[in-house]
């Protein structure tokens, strides 16, 4: 049972980290229902409040700040709130209509057409198209290292305590 606990365990942070690249994968709630596997399989001992406490925060501040980096991008570059709309909605989308690069002409996409609808030029929009890439980019890094911080506080813990 020890050998399926462990495969479980690594096959959700697998699906965690993949989910900072691929938005319709759960991301890091895949990474905290594998610290539920662990106690199912082995112990809740190791986790006491400060793990759960420090874990949520984590979660809370990536959540936060995977919204705002991604908007940021769109608005450095000039983007209205319709861009950002759009370029979001081509995130969860494009992936599915265009599957070898939707993750990246989606958003892109999106917000092009989203300055257009607005009445912004073709060259402003597909300056804000790029600011889009930039943001979703710094996103995806960003997801990625709170993420990998995420499960080393996992090992660290049960290691310690």
């Amino acid at each position: 049972m020890a050998i399926l606990g462990w495969i479980l365990i690594i096959a959700l942070f697998a699906v965690g980290l993949a989910g900072a690249i691929f938005p319709v994968l759960p991301g890091a709630v895949a990474i905290f229902i594998a610290f539920f596997v662990y106690g199912w399989f082995f112990t809740f001992g190791h986790f006491n409040v400060w793990f759960w406490i420090i874990q949520a925060l984590i979660i809370i501040v990536l959540f936060v700040a995977d919204y705002a980096v991604s908007a940021w991008g769109t608005k450095k570059f000039g983007g209205s709130r319709l861009s950002v709309i759009l370029s979001t909605i081509g995130v969860i989308i494009g992936p599915f209509v265009i599957p070898a690069f939707g993750l990246i002409i989606g958003p892109f996409l999106g917000a092009f057409v989203g300055e257009l609808i607005v009445g912004s030029s073709v060259s402003k929009s597909v300056k804000v198209g790029f600011g889009t890439l930039v943001g979703l980019f710094s996103s995806m890094v960003m997801k990625i290292i709170l993420q990998i911080v995420m499960i080393v506080v996992f090992f660290i813990w049960i290691a310690v305590f």
